[in-house]
């Protein structure tokens, strides 16, 4: 594994990123466990999911801006302390709350717990837009794949940590030990920060005669650069369409593979499935993406359709597991590819406002996705799989039952995510891309 530049800060960085995310995980881990365990409603789990995707979207190009504007150790110090407050506010309002509070899934306790540790989950973000420019700075470019790579497999290792801890903590003690452990975590990561040393590269100099760049949000200017690059915005354009999967997935999953198992047996079994994201993310920091990240990206999203597909058909634990082992391993080459090529033909000084863009039109259909399918799925599919015209139809070979109707939900995405990514391999966008990520060689 050979990766260039500034090592012992890239590492740091990576250990830092770890701690925090495992705690930002395990607490949008444990929320999601906890409402359904609560209020026994996909709707509610739903709505949960699409609120945050919501959030995600429309915070996205100003944590980019943040980014560009301020020190990126900075932002990540105040990403992690805004996580901070907000898991101590939450504290209070679990430990205050009477009993029964949140078993009403329109309850205002319940919705106040919620806000607040989206609230503190989502200023992490800000930290997933300031990593990737800090590998532009501090790695240099041949072996950025590969530091991509080693990024992808803290975030595996960050998931392997997080379904333990939560499926436990909230089997043992509801949120309280989750938010205890969080706020213990995020502390000694600030500490951990502030030791780190960066290096952070000036912004390139602006051409005579050019525009000071605007200490703004800037979304005219963002959207002059992405259109800049031939086929970057069909590319943008191709991972918000994929978001539909993580919308299906982010709303469904949970309910899902809690029908077939308990919670402290879904909680341990994402650990085991979190193996295939470091494996991934090993397999990437040792060899890299290639020559054409861009082909690989639409390959790795033709597979993970597939995937999607191919593990509903039969209301098994094991073909559910066997499914998302192959969706993590690979998950690692798609968000590895996306940053290496951003990181190469975006300008430095513009990346934390194109990757916040990205993130938020990347982010934009999943919302839609998670409010419209968990009511879809409650009140449409699972009917039409239990008692409905889909059991008698095709209930004898595909089973019936409300997991059955969420089943049908995930074969049907499939379907469409194929036909998608067939039709981008064969366009001109993807082309042009992939020529102009070879001329920048």
């Amino acid at each position: 594994m050979s990766i260039r530049g500034d090592r012992p800060a890239f590492f740091h960085l990576l250990v830092n990123t770890l701690l925090v995310s495992v705690m930002n995980f395990t607490v949008w881990f444990a929320i999601t466990f906890y409402v359904f365990l609560q209020t026994r409603s996909v709707f509610a789990t739903g709505v949960v999911s699409g609120i945050f995707l919501v959030l995600t979207a429309l915070t996205g190009i100003w944590f980019g801006s943040l980014v560009d504007h301020h020190g990126k150790k900075a932002m990540m110090q105040v990403s992690a302390a805004g996580s901070l407050v907000m898991y101590g506010a939450a504290l209070v309002v679990y430990q205050t709350a009477p009993e029964g509070a949140f078993r009403d899934p329109a309850g205002g306790r319940l919705w106040a717990l919620i806000v607040l540790l989206m609230v503190g989950v989502i200023a992490g973000n800000i930290r997933t837009i300031a990593l990737p420019t800090l590998v532009t700075v501090l790695i240099e470019e041949d072996s950025r794949d590969k530091a991509n790579g080693l990024v992808g497999t803290t975030s595996g290792v960050t998931f392997l940590v997080t379904s333990v801890i939560s499926g436990v903590l909230v089997a043992a003690g509801g949120m309280t030990w989750v938010l205890v452990l969080a706020l213990v975590v995020l502390a000694g990561g600030l500490a951990h920060l502030a030791l780190v040393r960066i290096d952070e590269r000036a912004a390139a100099p602006a051409e005579e005669g050019a525009e000071p760049e605007p200490r703004r949000v800037d979304l005219r200017g963002t959207l002059r650069v992405v259109a800049q690059v031939p086929g970057l915005n069909a590319l943008i354009i191709f991972s918000a369409f994929n978001n539909f999967l993580g919308g299906v997935f982010m709303a469904l999953m949970d309910a899902y593979g809690l029908s077939l198992v308990s919670v402290q047996t879904w909680g341990l079994l994402w650990g085991g499935l979190s193996t295939g994201f470091i494996v991934g993310g090993l397999l990437i920091a040792r060899t890299g993406l290639g020559r054409n990240p861009v082909g690989l990206l639409l390959l790795v999203n033709l597979v993970l359709w597939t995937v999607t597909l191919l593990f509903p058909l039969k209301s098994s634990i094991v073909l559910l597991t066997a499914g998302l082992y192959v969706y993590m391993l690979l998950v690692p080459y798609a968000e590895a590819a996306e940053q290496t090529i951003l990181q190469k033909v975006v300008p430095y000084e513009r990346q934390g406002r194109v990757f916040g863009f990205a993130q938020s039109v990347e982010q934009s259909a999943s919302p839609l996705t998670a409010f419209l399918i968990s009511p879809i799925a409650q009140f449409v599919f699972i009917p039409f799989m239990t008692d409905g015209f889909g059991a008698r139809t095709i209930g004898g070979w595909f089973g019936t039952g409300a997991d059955r109707g969420i089943a049908l939900v995930f074969v049907l995405t499939g379907v469409v995510g194929i036909a998608a990514t067939v039709i981008a391999l064969r366009s001109r966008p993807y082309r042009r891309l992939s020529r102009r990520y070879a001329a920048a060689e």
